[in-house]
């Protein structure tokens, strides 16, 4: 599976582009979002989403992992496909969309096109625990400090069967608290909390 493309843009437009990466041009459709993100940019890297069906392969490219992660979360919802999760993220940027789930705002999420009342229902519904605000800002923590001990107590609670989010959320804090405390102590320590 590709994780991302790196490479130079040959063409950008607000819906799509053409990233050449060893002589091979790959078109990766985007959000408005990322266009924003890429624009003005020659070198870049895509993450990208690989779509595939009997009928059709695509290829959908995030300016980040934060909003490829949204968009999966998107299209796991019922319903929701992926030109409808592309449409979500050209329409608002990912804090709205995750903020919206939170606050359960029927009326901003049903504003965007292709959104009906039952979809907006179920959308908030089904993420409403698997969102948390401020989205992939809690990985880029772990990485930051280089915490292993976080990135192995995150998997340990998440086999654990927690949700992500409400671990990252949780194990930051901790982390806030006592920043050299070893993969048991945030184990523990999450556990209680969570």
């Amino acid at each position: 599976m590709i994780d991302y493309i790196k490479g130079r843009t040959i063409e950008l437009t607000p819906t799509d582009m053409v990233v050449e990466c060893h002589g091979i041009g790959y078109r990766i459709l985007i959000s408005l979002q990322s266009y924003e993100g890429f624009n003005a940019k020659e070198d870049v890297t895509v993450y990208i989403h690989h779509y595939l069906r009997e009928d059709e392969e695509l290829y959908y490219g995030f300016c980040t992992k934060d909003e490829r992660e949204l968009f999966r979360l998107l299209i796991g919802v019922s319903g929701i496909g992926a030109s409808t999760a592309r449409m979500m993220l050209s329409s608002l940027t990912a804090d709205e969309i995750r903020n919206a789930i939170i606050a359960e705002d029927i009326n901003k999420i049903k504003s965007i096109k292709g959104i009906g009342l039952k979809s907006a229902q179920r959308l908030i519904l089904e993420l409403k625990d698997k969102v948390v605000k401020g989205g992939g800002s809690d990985t880029t923590l772990f990485q930051s400090a280089a915490n292993s001990n976080a990135e192995e107590a995150t998997t340990a609670l998440v086999m654990l069967g927690f949700t992500k989010p409400n671990v990252n959320k949780v194990l930051n804090s901790i982390i806030k608290e006592k920043p050299g405390a070893s993969v048991e102590e945030l184990i523990k320590l999450a556990l209680k909390k969570l």
